[in-house]
């Protein structure tokens, strides 16, 4: 036998001891019969799904547009309470205007416009706003907005001087902070500044 021979034959017997013991898997095609019922239950559960997916998108928008209506319908109800409880409020005030005529007393002027302050403040009450004063409390900024800051022998370093405008609160939320003049405690006098430079220099 010639080199080339045996070449083939060494080959051959390295394919065969590698095959050896190995077992080549059927390839085993499904009849079109069976495939098919899959493939139509597939569909049918495609379909389902894309129906199912329609008539949610239908009832969310059905849902969101039925929660506006409410929240419009609520809002105008609401409103139509509030101008209820504030026209006996308006009648005062117009009350007031039309006593308020030369020669009336300024006594009996003040009496009625703080009757009428006190029948519109009750009316806001009723809907849950509730006013706090500042005066004396130490500086909160969140519920107080500082629009100065003094000196004061009385009141010590941050706490609340006088009050600009009263604080409200709506239930448990702030509606308008109050605003207030804040001290930045005892003042500077000059006997103490001549003081301090003196002990500096010695």
């Amino acid at each position: 036998m010639n080199a080339k021979g045996e070449k083939k034959q060494a080959e051959t017997t390295v394919e065969d001891v590698a095959t050896e013991g190995v077992e080549t898997p059927d390839v085993v095609e499904a009849p079109a019969d069976d495939v098919a019922p899959v493939v139509d239950a597939a569909e049918q559960a495609r379909a389902a799904l894309q129906d199912r997916l329609v008539r949610l998108q239908a009832d969310f928008e059905n849902f969101r547009k039925r929660t506006a209506r409410d929240r419009a319908e609520w809002i105008r109800t609401s409103n139509e309470d509030l101008v209820s409880e504030l026209l006996p409020v308006l009648d005062s005030l117009e009350l007031a205007v039309d006593a308020a005529q030369p020669g009336t007393s300024q006594d009996a002027l003040l009496k009625g416009v703080g009757l009428v302050r006190e029948q519109f403040a009750s009316v806001l009450g009723k809907f849950g706003l509730q006013g706090f004063d500042a005066v004396g409390q130490t500086f909160d900024p969140t519920r107080h907005a500082a629009i100065s800051q003094l000196a004061s022998d009385t009141v010590p370093e941050n706490g609340v001087i006088a009050q600009a405008r009263r604080g409200y609160v709506l239930g448990e939320k702030l509606i308008r902070a109050a605003q207030v003049v804040v001290s930045s405690g005892k003042p500077v006098t000059e006997t103490s500044e001549a003081g301090s430079g003196a002990d500096a220099g010695e």
